[in-house]
């Protein structure tokens, strides 16, 4: 009897150091992909997130106050992709401080809109309003092309879709401009006569694009729209498969559910 009960006591020791060990090797195998974004309303991450952490795949959001920081983490290794930027942004990064990163798959569209507490429409500026635009090249470009469309201004064709200042040719109402970090322009809204806010910096202030903005980007959707934003790798994990399948995880009628009643209009998917 000492024997069995020795024997049983011992294989009782054996399977729970198995389920020891099991439990033990989950969890180290659970994969950790750290994703740098902007803006702290980012509801679609929250169903990826979910969804992924059933394949083991732990997302962990990395936040950052402007466009300026992620590119920067991206390419040193400090973050893993991040889903902040558009291609036209990210091109220029690559153009002017040589990033090796590549974009692995398309969110969203987010348009640029002009907001104001100081006036209901575009025909009460009055010569000499000031406007605050973003400094980067490329969402300051897009404020100056719906300025134009809108005939305020007349921008220079070598411009392209990033034109600056300097590429203001016509200016009737002699509008003044101030250049700010992107993610400041809704903070200015009480010092100037309007400003130009992306989407995401919108949602965050409390703000309906559809509703509030006197002027908003029109876009049209499509493979080459340089505003379409993207997930981004360095170019050395381009190919991951479990990058791919975060890909797939935001590509799913789920999500865009999400983006279309979260953002009201604000965000449109894009793939």
């Amino acid at each position: 009897m000492k024997k069995i009960s020795i024997a049983v006591l011992a294989l009782a020791v054996g399977i729970a150091g198995i389920a020891a060990f099991s439990s033990c090797a989950k969890k180290t195998d659970e994969i950790v992909v750290k994703v740098g974004i902007v803006g702290d309303n980012n509801p679609q991450w929250e169903v990826i997130k979910k969804n992924l952490a059933k394949e083991g795949i732990k997302i962990e959001l990395v936040k950052f106050g402007d466009y300026v920081l992620p590119n920067q983490a991206l390419a040193s290794g400090e973050i893993d992709l991040n889903a902040f930027q558009h291609y036209a942004y990210l091109n220029n990064e690559i153009k002017t401080k040589g990033y090796k990163i590549t974009a692995i798959g398309k969110t969203i569209i987010a348009p640029i809109g002009l907001y104001s507490k100081k006036i209901k429409s575009i025909s009460e500026l009055k010569k000499g309003d000031t406007i605050a635009i973003p400094n980067d090249v490329v969402n300051g470009g897009r404020a100056l092309l719906v300025l134009q469309v809108a005939g305020l201004i007349k921008v220079h064709p070598k411009g392209g879709y990033l034109p600056n200042v300097s590429d203001i040719t016509s200016n009737p109402l002699d509008l003044k401009f101030i250049q700010v970090e992107a993610a400041q322009t809704p903070r200015l809204l009480d010092d100037v006569t309007a400003a130009f806010i992306n989407g995401g910096h919108a949602v965050d202030a409390g703000l309906n694009p559809e509703r509030d903005s006197l002027l908003l980007e029109k876009q049209e959707e499509g493979q080459d729209n340089p505003y379409i934003n993207i997930i981004a790798a360095r170019t050395e994990d381009k190919d991951n498969p479990i990058y791919k399948k975060i890909v797939d995880a935001y590509h799913t009628d789920e999500v865009k559910a999400v983006i279309l009643k979260d953002f009201k209009g604000a965000y449109q998917p894009a793939w």
